[in-house]
C-alpha cells in the first residue's frame, strides 16, 4: 500500500492513468540498481514522456514534500536508485527521442531516456558516433547524472567533456536550460558542470546536448599478456607518458580472464592482459600499433595479437563489457559488488599491487579490471547478499582500497559515482569543500526532495 499523501496519489493517478503505478513488482524494480546494495522501494512509479510532465510531477511532489528519484535504465552500481525515504520514482525510459543532430557541428540533442546503443545505432549511417562507453547500455540522462566514462575515456574523455548543454527540472518544478551549442563560453557560472555528476540530487536532467565524433577511418584492436600485473601496468603507463593516442587500453587480471573465458566462451591466455584499441587513418593506426608493440616487448609482454576484423573486435569488447556478470556468474545466486577508484597514473601500479594484496585471502570470487590509461580501475566481487560475514569482509577490503587511493591523491570513484555506497569517503577526499556542496544542495533543494540520502553525508 502506498504511503503517499492520498491527495497526491489521486492527482497523479488521474493525470497519468496507467502510467502511474503502485504495483509492488514495479516498485521493487525501481528501488534497486545492478549491484549488492540493499533495495529500498519507492511508494509509486510514474512514467514521464516529456520535460513538462517531469516538471508537473516534481511540482506536485514539492507541494507535499515528497521525494523524487529519477530512473533511467537501472544500471547504476552505487545505490543511486534506492528510495531511502520513499517517494516517487520518475521513470524517464519513454523519453527516448533523438531530437536534433548536426553533422556539420558534430553535436546532437537527445532526451534523457535515449540509451547509448540506441544513439550510436541511429548515428552509424551518418558516419558519426558517441564515444562514451560505460559498458552497460545506460541511458544518456543517467550517464550524465553520474558523470560516466568507460573504456574510451583515455582518448575521448568523460561525460564532463562531452556534454555541451542540459535541460533540467529543478526541485520546485522550474525548467531551466544550461550551456549551449557553442564550443566555448565565458558567460556566467558553468551550471552544466554543476549538474553533470550531481546524481539527481539537484534536479532531474531531461535533455542533453552532446559532442559527436566521426567514425574513425581505421579501427584496430590488440591483445597482449604478461607474467605479472606490474609488467602490464608499467607498459600502460609508458603508453600514456609517450602520448600515444590509444582509444582504449584495458587491464584484465588473470582472475577476470578465467571468468570471462567461461562466461563468453573464449580461450584467452590465463595471464594478466592488456587490451588496446586504435583509431585513426591507416598510417596513423599502423604507427600507434608499432609503438605500443615495442613498449609491450620492453616490458616482457607476449603474444601481441591484432584483432582487425569488426567481428573479432566486437567479441573482445563484448566479453570485456560482460566482466561484471562473468565474475558474478561464478557463484549461484550471487550479487555483484563493484567498486572503482581512480589515481594519478604514476600511482597506479602501487595501488593495484596493494589491492591485489588485499584480495589474496578474500573468501569470495573477485577480479581486477581497469581503464588503466586514465588511472581508473575496478574490483568486482561475487557476494552472497544474505551473508553478513562476506559483506563485512568485502566492505573492509573496499574501505582499505579507497582510503589508499585517496592517500596518494586519487578519488573514491572514477566513474560509478557516490550514490549511497561512497558517501563515507567524501569528506576524506574533499575536506571542508563538502560543506560548500551542502550549501549548494540546500540552496537549490531546501526541502531535500531530490534523490535524498545520496552523495552528501547527512
Amino acid at each position: 500500500m502506498s504511503a503517499l499523501p492520498l491527495s497526491l496519489s489521486e492527482v497523479l493517478s488521474k493525470r497519468f492513468g496507467d502510467r502511474y503505478s503502485i504495483s509492488q513488482a514495479l516498485r521493487e524494480q525501481h528501488g534497486r540498481g545492478e549491484s549488492h546494495h540493499t533495495p529500498a522501494i519507492p511508494d509509486a512509479v510514474v512514467f514521464a514522456e516529456n520535460t513538462q510532465e517531469v516538471a508537473d510531477i516534481v511540482r506536485l511532489c514539492a507541494a507535499e514534500s515528497v521525494p523524487v528519484i529519477a530512473f533511467g535504465a537501472g544500471t547504476s552500481l552505487e545505490g543511486h536508485l534506492t528510495a531511502v525515504r520513499g517517494g516517487i520514482s520518475i521513470d524517464l525510459s519513454r523519453m527516448a527521442k533523438i531530437t536534433r543532430i548536426s553533422s556539420e557541428d558534430l553535436d546532437c540533442t537527445v532526451e534523457a531516456g535515449v540509451t547509448r546503443e540506441q544513439l550510436n545505432t541511429h548515428l552509424r549511417d551518418m558516419g558519426l558516433f558517441f564515444p562514451i562507453d560505460p559498458g552497460a547500455n545506460a541511458s544518456i540522462g543517467g550517464m550524465t547524472a553520474t558523470r560516466a566514462s568507460g573504456t574510451n575515456a583515455v582518448r575521448y574523455g568523460t561525460m564532463r567533456e562531452n556534454v555541451l548543454g542540459l535541460t533540467v527540472v529543478l526541485p520546485n518544478g522550474q525548467i531551466i536550460r544550461t550551456g549551449g551549442r557553442a564550443r566555448k563560453s565565458s558567460a556566467g557560472y558553468d551550471l552544466t558542470r554543476l549538474f553533470v555528476g550531481s546524481e539527481g540530487t539537484l534536479g532531474i536532467i531531461t535533455e542533453v546536448t552532446l559532442r559527436l565524433y566521426g567514425i574513425p577511418e581505421t579501427i584496430s584492436a590488440a591483445l597482449c599478456s604478461f607474467e605479472s600485473v606490474e609488467q602490464a601496468v608499467a607498459a600502460a603507463i609508458q603508453v600514456v607518458q609517450l602520448g600515444i593516442p590509444v582509444a582504449r587500453m584495458e587491464l584484465m587480471d588473470r582472475g577476470l580472464i578465467k571468468a570471462v573465458n567461461a562466461y563468453s566462451n573464449l580461450s584467452l591466455k590465463l595471464e594478466d592482459t592488456l587490451a588496446f584499441e586504435f583509431h585513426g587513418s591507416p598510417a596513423g593506426v599502423q604507427e600507434q600499433v608499432e609503438m605500443v608493440a615495442a613498449i609491450v616487448a620492453e616490458n616482457d609482454g607476449r603474444d601481441f595479437e591484432w584483432a582487425n576484423a569488426a567481428e573479432e573486435r566486437n567479441r573482445l569488447w563484448k566479453a570485456r563489457h560482460s566482466a561484471f556478470y562473468a565474475v558474478v556468474s561464478q557463484r549461484e545466486n550471487a550479487k555483484g559488488w563493484s567498486s572503482d577508484v581512480c589515481v594519478p597514473v604514476s600511482e597506479l601500479s602501487g595501488c593495484i599491487l596493494k589491492t591485489r594484496e588485499l584480495l589474496k585471502d578474500c573468501s569470495v570470487p573477485a577480479a581486477i579490471l581497469g581503464h588503466v590509461g586514465d588511472g581508473n580501475y575496478h574490483v568486482v566481487f561475487a557476494v552472497d547478499p544474505n551473508n553478513r560475514q562476506e559483506l563485512d569482509e568485502v566492505a573492509s577490503i573496499n574501505k582499505k582500497m579507497v582510503q589508499y587511493a585517496i592517500s596518494v591523491g586519487g578519488t573514491s570513484t572514477g566513474e560509478h559515482g557516490v550514490g549511497t555506497g561512497k558517501i563515507a569517503y567524501l569528506r576524506a577526499e574533499h575536506g571542508d569543500a563538502v560543506d560548500l556542496m551542502a550549501v549548494i544542495k540546500n540552496a537549490i533543494d531546501p526541502a531535500g526532495i531530490m534523490n535524498p540520502g545520496k552523495v552528501l553525508p547527512n
